[in-house]
């Protein structure tokens, strides 16, 4: 079976795409406030940038590096306890608002080890499952053992607090599941199971209820705990159909909080508007569509789960992030991948794109 000699090149050009409209519009959202805080309006851009050189790089060293190296219990093994260490090493780190998600080197390199668990996780359940494809009913000896890893990591990082991320991986690991063969009712039973574990993590933590009850009611606590969507929505609103203009915006004046982070989709739409925003929509729905065409295009079981497990995580990260912007979800820290200011998360997610680079070349 002949393979194809290049990888997907719009796999690879929607990605670059990303890149270069987060670090015009991180330099836009950060400008001000690096400015008035560090002197320069070029400090958060400098570093994104910098990410950005070393994500590529990244990208195109493990585009290259055949997939084949992490379907080893050698490779597997390892990469899962250095993953755990490194989440144990974020809680005994000085806290940053009340968290313990990252691990300082310095006043200005810290490193986010849930964004390393992303790959990770993925490389993991596609090596365990995919020689129990036949094997998916038994929950003993196949389901349990697949999911208490996974469980572990989403616990270290429900602990953090990081909840948002926690979603993200308890999303891909049950899709990843579910394109292995596992059954419906399994799924629907640790849902069953989790749900109030969920709604204590919701309900019981002041700062999670008050989040709750204002995306029921956006307008019920403007200046408190309302103030990121109500801003982020006023955001959307101005901007209307084509925006005020690149580096116009008005809402990342000390409005918006995390405009360059969490909240960048909201500048964008304020930016460039309606037609920018889907511009952004759209790229996500090209990435999406070639990773998920690369997933059903392989024949080896272990590639396709772990094809299958880097796009949705992706996907699923966009997804939660875009939603919060919007008010169709309770607002929670998500970065949107590839744009928003986070010298870590871009970085994996660039390496993730060059582990499924190299696995479009397996492709016909």
């Amino acid at each position: 079976m002949a393979k194809r000699v290049g990888v997907d090149k719009w796999l690879f050009f929607t990605t670059l795409s990303l890149v270069v409209v987060g670090l015009a519009m991180v330099f836009s959202a950060s400008a001000v406030m690096a400015q008035t805080r560090f002197g320069s309006p070029y400090t958060f851009l400098g570093r994104q940038a910098l990410w950005a050189l070393l994500g590529v790089a990244a990208m195109v060293l493990l585009m290259r590096v055949d997939y084949r190296v992490y379907n080893n219990k050698k490779f597997i093994y390892p990469a899962m306890a250095v993953t755990v260490l490194l989440l144990l090493a974020a809680f005994v780190m000085p806290g940053s608002h009340a968290t313990h998600r990252w691990i300082r080197f310095g006043p200005f390199f810290t490193f986010q080890p849930s964004e390393i668990a992303k790959p990770i996780l993925a490389m993991f359940l596609a090596w365990f499952l995919h020689t129990r494809l036949n094997a998916m009913r038994d929950w003993k000896h196949t389901l349990l053992p697949a999911a208490g890893p996974a469980l572990i990591l989403i616990g270290l990082i429900v602990k953090q607090p990081d909840l948002g991320t926690a979603l993200v991986l308890a999303g891909m690991t049950a899709l990843v599941l579910l394109l292995a063969g596992m059954q419906w009712r399994y799924l629907f039973g640790a849902a069953a199971a989790i749900l109030p574990i969920l709604a204590a993590l919701l309900l019981l933590v002041p700062w999670r209820l008050a989040r709750m009850k204002v995306f029921l009611n956006p307008e019920a606590d403007p200046k408190g705990a309302g103030f990121h969507i109500n801003q982020s929505l006023i955001a959307l609103g101005t901007g209307g159909w084509t925006g005020r203009g690149y580096m116009e915006g008005v809402q990342k004046l000390f409005y918006l909080p995390e405009a360059h982070t969490d909240f960048i989709f909201a500048n964008i739409a304020e930016e460039l508007g309606f037609l920018g925003a889907i511009l952004i929509v759209t790229l996500f729905v090209v990435l999406g569509v070639r990773g998920l065409r690369t997933v059903f295009l392989l024949h080896d079981p272990f590639a396709r789960l772990l094809a299958f497990g880097i796009t949705v995580t992706i996907l699923i990260q966009a997804f939660f992030n875009m939603s919060v912007v919007v008010a169709l979800l309770p607002t929670k820290g998500i970065t949107l991948p590839f744009i928003s200011s986070g010298g870590t998360s871009l970085c994996i997610m660039l390496a993730s794109i060059g582990i499924l680079l190299n696995l479009t070349r397996e492709i016909d």
